[in-house]
């Protein structure tokens, strides 16, 4: 059981699941701004949470959804399903909002690509992963501004 204290602000976390690695986002204590945080292995995903979060207080996990363009369920749902099942169990006490990830990649791609990154650098899928992570809570964060 995570200890909270409300008076300290918190976070939110966002993940860009994959079946070979998951990109992990953080907001600043006052969920202000998106930053990559990390790129895991998903079967290390638990292990790195739990430490993460004896340092840091999370109020919600934002999980990228992805979708067919007609807004149908992509084949990998049943994997984010799966993860969301196991962050649930494993954290009860935080709740998990999905949103829509269906231009995240592509948007990951223009972002790295516009970077000035090595060609090398640019191919880094770890990247990628960590910067559609930070594409989702930025989206999240827009959107909870928004009051939507």
């Amino acid at each position: 059981m995570l200890l909270l204290n409300i008076n300290q602000p918190m976070r939110v976390l966002a993940f860009d699941y994959g079946t070979k690695r998951i990109g992990i986002a953080v907001t600043d204590p006052l969920q202000i701004i998106a930053t990559g945080l990390d790129t895991i292995h998903p079967k290390d995903i638990i292990e790195y949470l739990k430490k993460y979060l004896v340092k840091e207080q999370v109020e919600l996990f934002v999980v990228g959804e992805p979708k067919q363009m007609n807004g149908s369920p992509s084949q990998s749902a049943p994997h984010i399903k799966g993860f969301i099942t196991t962050l649930n169990k494993n954290f009860p006490e935080i709740p998990v909002e999905r949103i829509d990830e269906r231009f995240t990649s592509k948007m990951a791609s223009a972002v790295v690509a516009q970077s000035g990154f090595k060609k090398t650098d640019r191919q880094n899928k770890e990247r990628l992963d960590t910067i559609s992570a930070t594409i989702i809570l930025q989206t999240y964060l827009e959107k909870k501004s928004m009051g939507l």
